[in-house]
């Protein structure tokens, strides 16, 4: 599969594609935290979403889609639409235009013209301008003791399933230790945006399937 991970810089998701044997590439404005710029491509990614492009991963090398993509995930920014910050909009201390610009990023891979599409955010705004997500997971359903509601909108693609579920383990830690995510500061933000492994994993093993047929020169 040629598979487009977009707005990830921490590249783990792509990494566990990859794993799996397929072409996929990460996309953000930063570079990757993944440490594999061969996989990167840092430009804006609204130009690539519908396949039928060619563009350069930090490597420089130059790479061509011949047809749609056969997969899109999304972690579109949540700053704007996350429940969290509501309370903010509210007071007057971030302009509504934000979160409509938010939501209408989110809202270019909804209408994506692929056949299988993934969205991840947390719980907030795009339940209501949108419509409820298909699935809501946490960390500890895929071996990680740890609270983080994660959003899945899918299209094409089936509900996850737990891998490991080490709820009761979780329960039996502070509450700070397994809320931990909610607890760091904005200059940690790129740990808080960054998919579990397990649940990148799942999301390989589930949605992609294992390729025999690709190279090692994809991985």
């Amino acid at each position: 599969m040629k598979i487009l991970i977009a707005c990830e810089e921490s590249q783990t998701v792509c990494a566990a594609m990859r794993e799996s044997g397929h072409e996929a590439y990460s996309c953000d404005i930063v570079e990757p935290s993944g440490r594999h710029p061969e996989w990167h491509i840092m430009q804006n990614v609204l130009p690539l979403l519908n396949g039928f492009c060619k563009f350069k991963t930090m490597d420089g090398k130059l790479h061509k889609i011949y047809e749609k993509w056969d997969m899109l995930i999304a972690f579109p920014p949540c700053t704007h639409l996350c429940v969290s910050g509501a309370r903010w909009f509210a007071e007057g201390l971030k302009p509504i235009e934000l979160q409509y610009k938010a939501r209408d990023f989110f809202m270019k891979f909804v209408n994506a013209d692929c056949d299988r599409i993934a969205i991840e955010n947390p719980v907030g705004r795009m339940s209501t301008y949108y419509r409820k997500p298909d699935q809501i997971i946490n960390p500890f359903q895929f071996g990680h003791p740890e609270q983080k509601k994660t959003c899945l909108w899918l299209k094409g693609l089936p509900k996850l399933s737990e891998t490991d579920n080490v709820y009761e383990y979780m329960m039996t830690l502070p509450i700070k230790k397994r809320t931990r995510i909610h607890w760091l500061g904005s200059n940690h933000s790129k740990e808080r945006f960054k998919t579990f492994p397990g649940i990148a994993k799942a999301m390989a093993e589930q949605w992609a399937g294992k390729n025999e047929n690709v190279s090692e020169i994809t991985k």
